[in-house]
C-alpha cells in the first residue's frame, strides 16, 4: 500500500500543487476547529460503506454536510449502505478508520471503491484531506482534486446532499 510519501510523490508527478501541514491526530469531523481555522479552503468528512450487494463506497462531503445513507439508497436507487468494517477499509483503501480520504484511492488497484463527492465539495476551493494518515491535513486546488482523479481513472457520481436533504423533507 501506498504510503503519505507516495502520495506527495503521486501528486508532484502529476503536477498537483499542494500543501500539507502536519497537526495531532484527529479522528472525527468535529474535532480539530484550531487546524481548520488555520486551512482556507472546504475541509472534509469521508464515510467509508459498503451495500448490501457487496459494492464499495467512499463518500467525500464537506464537513458540515448532512447525510441520510437510507434516504440516498431509496432515491438514487442503490443498495442499502451501511459502513463498512475497519478489516474491509484497509484491504480496499490501506488507510485505517479515521484517515478514510478521498487521497486513498491511489491504493485502490482494482477500482473497487466508487466515488461520491458531495456538490458543495465539488465546488469548493481549495479542498482539504488527510494524506493517508490522520496526523497531517493536505489542501489542494479543485483543479488539482480533478486531476487527481483523472489520474487514477475514477469519475466521481457528484450529489447535492444539500438539494438532497431540502427535496427529501416530507410533504406538510
Amino acid at each position: 500500500m501506498n504510503t503519505r510519501a507516495d502520495l506527495m510523490a503521486f501528486l508532484d508527478a502529476h503536477g498537483i500543487a499542494h500543501a500539507t501541514l502536519d497537526h495531532p491526530a484527529v479522528f472525527r469531523v468535529g474535532e480539530g476547529a484550531a487546524i481548520k481555522a488555520a486551512l482556507p479552503g472546504v475541509h472534509t468528512k469521508n464515510l467509508f460503506l459498503k451495500d448490501a450487494k457487496g459494492g464499495l463506497w467512499l463518500i467525500a462531503a464537506a464537513d458540515g454536510t448532512r447525510i441520510d445513507l437510507k434516504r440516498l439508497s431509496e432515491v438514487a436507487g442503490m443498495p442499502r449502505l451501511s459502513f463498512a468494517s475497519s478489516s474491509v477499509l484497509e484491504d480496499a483503501l490501506g488507510v485505517t478508520p479515521g484517515s478514510v480520504t478521498v487521497f486513498a484511492l491511489l491504493n485502490d488497484g482494482r477500482r473497487r471503491v466508487r466515488l461520491i463527492l458531495d456538490a458543495a465539495l465539488a465546488a469548493g476551493d481549495p479542498v482539504n484531506f488527510h494524506p493517508l494518515v490522520n496526523t497531517a491535513t493536505t489542501s489542494v486546488s479543485q483543479a488539482g482534486l480533478r486531476r487527481f482523479l483523472e489520474a487514477l481513472g475514477v469519475t466521481p457520481k457528484v450529489v447535492d446532499f444539500g438539494a438532497f436533504a431540502t427535496m427529501l423533507r416530507p410533504l406538510a
